[in-house]
């Protein structure tokens, strides 16, 4: 077990699973709802203490996410999350959300973004009506009149900034933006100030906990990396999607859930647009529930194929496989590649 504390707090360590043995009665793979110790200030979470808490809320990390988000709230650096769509990247800000019982605001980059819809907006509506109301009582508008926190609409940076208590700020899908906002981010998450020249400077009353996704789809800058505890995450091995699948699908049979692993597995080494997801396995393994399946073969791999791909050239490709035969034996009968191991 790989332990991490600093010497004045309690060290904590992960644990691993095989994803062929059968789960004892009397210890579940992930404690869904378990109840565990109640949250610390976040920069006194351990690894032990994180790993509990993202298991018992259903999120399955191994120990690379686990010391990367400890490192992260340790240090008050922005976490940079990097890997294919849908393989959790978000999610982990949801679960931090919810473990330490704290706002979740939401920065969705897309191209164009620019300050204003990332920082504060004027409510002109409401200036104009303080206008009109003005002007009625025979009164002078004045800039002071206009310009003050009355008027002022919180996006959300300025939002995290001046939060009362320590929220978790996401800015998803980083690599959307243009070049240009992201050097204005750079700036903002340096040292969380923002200045609204019309009032002054707003400086955080806490860091924020920052995650920050990117789906590859653009080169970040260096300086934005530099700034950034960095994480990168694979689509699951078998092993970690059987976990997953236990613990977000409990009512599934051990050997329908190990058939869903193991299928998703070989899906995801075809040459694909675009591989299943985590989101797209679970739904499968739910849509089979449904379907009254207790185990997985080529028929009906092919009748339920538009769950696990979302494109009709895949959907095809996958379904000629399964047509052929052996394409569901053929995976299952091959053994995971077990991964490096953990001291």
């Amino acid at each position: 077990m790989l332990e991490y504390s600093s010497r004045t707090r309690t060290p904590g360590g992960g644990t691993s699973l095989d994803p062929t043995a059968k789960r004892p009665e009397s210890a579940p793979t992930a404690a869904v709802g378990a109840p565990i110790a109640p949250p610390p200030a976040p920069g006194q979470a351990t690894t032990e203490w994180l790993k509990k808490a993202f298991e018992a809320d259903g999120y399955i990390a191994d120990l690379d996410t686990i010391v990367a988000v400890f490192l992260s709230l340790r240090l008050e650096k922005p976490l940079l999350i990097e890997g294919a769509p849908g393989v959790g990247k978000t999610e982990i800000a949801k679960v931090l959300a919810r473990v330490f019982d704290t706002d979740l605001i939401r920065l969705q980059c897309y191209e164009g973004l620019d300050e204003s819809k990332a920082l504060y907006e004027w409510d002109y509506q409401k200036q104009l009506l303080r206008i009109q109301i003005l002007r009625e009582q025979g009164q002078i508008t004045t800039e002071s009149d206009l310009f003050s926190e009355e008027y002022l609409l919180e996006r959300p940076l300025l939002r995290a900034i001046r939060a009362a208590r320590r929220p978790v700020l996401l800015i998803d899908e980083v690599d959307k933006c243009d070049p240009e906002f992201e050097a204005f981010l750079f700036e903002v998450l340096s040292d969380f100030t923002i200045s609204v020249p019309e009032i002054g400077t707003m400086r955080a009353r806490q860091v924020p906990i920052v995650v920050l996704t990117s789906n590859n789809e653009r080169e970040l800058s260096d300086g934005l990396r530099r700034r950034c505890v960095y994480l990168f995450i694979e689509y699951p091995s078998v092993e970690k999607e059987l976990r997953i699948v236990r613990s977000r699908v409990p009512e599934a049979s051990e050997k329908l859930a190990t058939d869903v692993a193991r299928v998703v597995a070989e899906v995801r080494a075809m040459d694909l647009k675009k591989q299943p997801s985590i989101a797209e396995t679970l739904d499968w393994a739910r849509a089979l529930l449904v379907l009254g399946a207790e185990k997985v073969d080529d028929g009906l791999l092919a009748e339920t194929a538009t769950i696990l791909l979302k494109s009709r050239e895949d959907v095809t490709a996958l379904r000629q496989a399964a047509a052929a035969g052996g394409f569901v034996t053929g995976a299952l009968e091959k053994r995971p590649v077990p991964g490096p191991a953990r001291r």
